[in-house]
Formats: C-alpha cells, sequence, structure tokens
C-alpha cells in the first residue's frame, strides 16, 4: 500500500517528483552505527523504490546489516520543497532485475551514455538490485 493519497495536492506533487527527479540521498546505517549516505538514480514506481548498486558498495555492506533507510529528494527550489522517506530495504536476489529494466533505461538512458555505458554494462556493473519499501513519509 502506497502512503501517498493521489487525489491530494501534496501527495500528487510527491509523486510527481518521485517519478520525475533524477537523484536521491540514500542514507543507511554502517555496522558501527555511522550514517552512510550517498547520492543514486532511482525508479519509483507508486509503491516502492528500485536502486542498482555495485554489490561491493558500503550500502548493501549496510543494509545486509540493518535494512532501516532514509531516502531524500535534493531540493529543487532552494530548500523549500524537500522530501524525506523513511523505508525498508530488500536485496534483491542476482538475476531476477537488472539496470536493463525498460523503465530504467527510458529514465536513465541517456545519462547511461553520458558516463559510456549501456544499459548491459550498467547491468553488469551495477548488478545488486535493492528495493526499499516507504514506511514513513516524513
Amino acid at each position: 500500500m502506497s502512503l501517498l493519497d493521489l487525489t491530494k495536492e501534496r501527495d500528487a506533487h510527491i509523486n510527481q517528483r518521485l517519478q520525475d527527479d533524477v537523484i536521491v540521498w540514500l542514507t543507511s546505517v554502517r555496522p558501527d552505527g555511522r550514517p552512510h549516505s550517498v547520492a543514486v538514480w532511482f525508479l519509483w514506481d507508486g509503491e516502492a523504490f528500485l536502486i542498482f548498486s555495485r554489490p561491493i558498495n558500503q550500502k548493501v555492506r549496510n543494509i545486509q546489516h540493518n535494512a532501516n533507510v532514509l531516502l531524500a529528494i535534493d531540493n529543487t527550489y532552494e530548500g523549500s520543497d524537500p522530501i524525506t522517506i523513511e523505508g525498508t530495504a530488500t536485496l534483491l536476489e542476482a538475476k531476477t532485475i537488472d539496470a536493463t529494466l525498460p523503465a530504467y533505461v527510458a529514465k536513465y538512458g541517456e545519462k547511461m551514455k553520458e558516463i559510456n555505458f549501456t544499459p548491459e554494462g550498467m547491468a553488469a556493473s551495477y548488478s545488486q538490485a535493492i528495493r526499499i519499501v516507504p514506511t514513513r513519509l516524513v
């Protein structure tokens, strides 16, 4: 179930931002309790976020230890329109979904080209899929 009621103007606005924004900040917790924040590409399907990572990255190790994460959309209106979402992350099994997903390529295909990646190359390097289900809109 989504935390957003799209009949409400503010929730519809948040949903649109989650569809259109390119970067979200993902904050996870290191085993020693320190926060770890990174900017990542993401897909929002109305119920959950999908992020792809290199399997060796710190965020993956953190999620293995503690599934609680925080997502924050960077400001677009000089800090007056922040969106912060708490959620639970799950590391998806290898090869169940990857960066060749049509919706992901539609959103990031041009960005991939800018960094000399194809969808297949992105899928090979960023092979760990992370699904985040929101638990609270802050």
